[in-house]
């Protein structure tokens, strides 16, 4: 095994945690060019399946460094959920699922592939300088940066002065310790075991949930079928039980064993891994403190129920990636890590808003919402409309309101289509590799994307896209036809989609961001290209803290 390389003295950006957020993040600076460090407690990637639901936009966002194919060909795409009241079926959807899509809207799998292969992306790309068994114990902000000083393996602390850290080591952050700062919000009583056993199963790919089921009376049950056989299971306990004894194979596998036998699963098994949770809502206020970031568990923590916490950990490293390299590279003005913050804690609220009502159904605080919960439950069995209550909505991504890189529509009316702060549609298809999707073309640079039938590119335009930077801070000028062929600059879009779902017109052009969020929509491309300089520029040298 090769050495690792010397410990550098400097570095532009280090990173603290290398969990699924941290690599990520690591991944996405090495495909911008920016020199950082990974520092990590662990010896390796996590133990246990942890974070297990990965949303259509996490994908993309592992997309972007390449981490997407080993992904969907290991995970699960669901197919759908059930839940049950004792032993009755309560409520059934089936995940809303399009052939234009490029990958399903849920997929189950364990969180330590995630972890392998963001860091696999991260050496492809050339970047990645991990370094596992090593712990951050002081922080001492500086003016120019931050001095951090961590323990290897070896047990020598050395020092590294960092022109900005990126703190994604967990919920137990000693980066915010350090910095004395304080998660914001409410903590719940209610506990979870979490149980992943091996055993074959020939069960459909569905979210299952059980109300006070026979096997467990007075629990609440969740299920996730895992790749490798892994079942992954979570049960309530009751707020009495000691949360040490708790998590003792002596109590949890009779309890496993009795609901695996009420729903028939009777092949062979074998417990993998044992924990406990309990649901928090918490948050920073702000994600940037000087030259220190926040990112996943260490700026918020938020109910496992609808899936958000890993989700939303890798949409902070998607929007954080390319704002870091356009400051770092001089691109850009510091300002733009606040917007970093604002759209994050944004997202943040939103997302523990719907997670707190669903906790509040899946593990009711009091006896107040317990009692409203089996109302619930109940009327459930005879009115179909009461159902969807019983559903915890599940993770998509956040409208950036009032972003400040949010630019005014332009020009006539649009109808519909996505204004400035929405994620830019899918839409299948043709480009010069075949056929394939347009949310592929983001994740790197700026995308301005030209409708129009016309071959012939306005010079004004293809002048704006020359005249661009590289890496981060380019602009890439595509046209999207609706017949013709495709070639290095134009993609054609056969079905209609992208013309109908960008509310789209001959001369129409959109500029995307490099997370691929929607920043300002022109309706005639042909008398925009100062408008385009002018928006660049704001947000990247004109925003004020």
């Amino acid at each position: 095994m090769n050495a690792s390389p010397a410990l550098p003295s400097k570095i532009p950006v280090l990173i603290a945690g290398g969990g699924p957020v941290g690599l990520c993040l690591a991944a996405l600076l090495a495909q911008h060019r920016v020199a950082h460090l990974v520092l990590e407690a662990d010896a390796s990637w996590c133990e246990g399946s942890r974070a297990i639901c990965m949303s259509r936009r996490s994908q993309e966002i592992l997309g972007w460094v390449g981490a997407d194919r080993p992904l969907t060909a290991k995970g699960l795409p669901w197919v759908g959920g059930r839940s049950y009241y004792r032993d009755t079926e309560v409520l059934h959807f089936e995940m809303p699922s399009e052939p234009a899509e490029r990958f399903a809207p849920m997929v189950n799998i364990q969180q330590y592939y995630i972890e392998q292969y963001a860091h696999a992306a991260a050496l492809r790309a050339g970047g990645a300088d991990v370094r596992w068994s090593t712990r951050v114990r002081a922080v001492r902000p500086q003016m120019s940066g931050v001095d951090v000083d961590f323990q290897t393996e070896d047990g020598v602390t050395h020092r590294v002065h960092a022109d900005w850290l990126v703190a994604c080591d967990g919920g137990r952050s000693t980066v915010r310790e350090q910095l004395g700062l304080q998660l914001e919000g409410m903590q719940y009583e209610g506990r979870y075991v979490i149980v992943d056993i091996e055993q074959d199963t020939r069960r459909e790919v569905e979210r299952l949930a059980w109300f006070d089921p026979p096997s467990n009376p007075g629990s609440t049950i969740l299920m996730h079928r895992q790749p490798d056989n892994v079942w992954r299971i979570d049960y309530q306990v009751a707020d009495h039980e000691d949360p040490m004894e708790a998590v003792k194979p002596e109590n949890v596998l009779p309890r496993v064993q009795a609901h695996l036998d009420m729903i028939g699963e009777t092949a062979p098994w074998k417990p993998l891994w044992i924990s406990i949770y309990n649901a928090k809502c918490l948050t920073l206020p702000s994600y940037r403190n000087g030259r220190v970031l926040f990112a996943g568990d260490a700026a918020h923590l938020v109910p496992i129920f609808g899936v958000r916490g890993l989700n939303s950990g890798l949409d902070d490293a998607g929007n954080l990636a390319w704002k870091l390299a356009l400051v770092q590279q001089g691109h850009a003005s510091d300002a733009l890590l606040d917007s970093y913050s604002s759209e994050r804690v944004l997202a943040t609220r939103e997302n523990i808003a719907f997670g707190a009502k669903s906790t509040e159904f899946m593990a009711p605080p009091h006896h107040g919402f317990a009692l409203m919960r089996e109302a619930a439950l109940r009327l459930a069995l005879v009115a179909h409309g009461v159902r969807s209550l019983i559903n915890p909505r599940q993770t998509s991504p956040v409208e950036y309101v009032d972003s400040p890189l949010n630019q005014p529509d332009h020009g006539a009316a649009f109808a519909g289509g996505a204004r400035a702060g929405i994620p830019a549609p899918e839409a299948r298809l043709h480009t010069l590799q075949g056929l394939g999707h347009l949310t592929t073309l983001f994740g790197s640079g700026f995308v301005a994307l030209y409708f129009s039938n016309n071959p012939h590119l306005p010079a004004s335009l293809r002048q704006v896209a020359e005249a661009s930077p590289s890496g981060a801070a380019a602009l890439r000028l595509v046209r999207v036809s609706a017949q013709g062929a495709a070639d290095a600059g134009t993609v054609v879009d056969e079905l209609g989609q992208a013309w109908q779902r960008y509310d789209a017109m001959e001369g129409t052009l959109y500029l995307i961001r490099p997370d691929g969020y929607v920043m300002a929509r022109w309706r005639e491309a042909a008398s925009t290209p100062a408008d385009i300089d002018r928006a660049l520029t704001r947000a990247l040298k004109d925003l004020r803290p």
